[in-house]
């Protein structure tokens, strides 16, 4: 994946929301801002350099193991997987 800064309308066109996003497509919403000037710009561009620099794929959680285990042993028992 590759790296981004967003910066989006918010708010009926009122504010910017501003969210780098890392190599492993991980977001991290860094703001709101009334208005985008270059004293502004530069400190988000340097928070997202920040997060780059310190990036690492989170790990898998426990629970998102055990849910993918128990339809692995759901189909081979031949049994479909049923989330509900």
């Amino acid at each position: 994946m590759s790296r981004k800064i967003i910066i989006d309308k918010y708010e009926n066109n009122t504010h910017y929301s501003i969210t780098v996003v890392d190599k492993f497509d991980q977001k991290f919403h860094l703001g709101y801002e009334h208005a985008l000037d270059n004293t502004v710009l530069a400190k988000y561009e340097q928070l997202a350099c920040d997060i780059w620099a310190n990036e690492r794929e989170n790990p898998v959680f426990s629970i998102d193991k055990a849910i993918a285990q128990c339809i692995e042993i759901d189909i081979a028992n031949g049994k479909e997987p049923s989330l509900d």
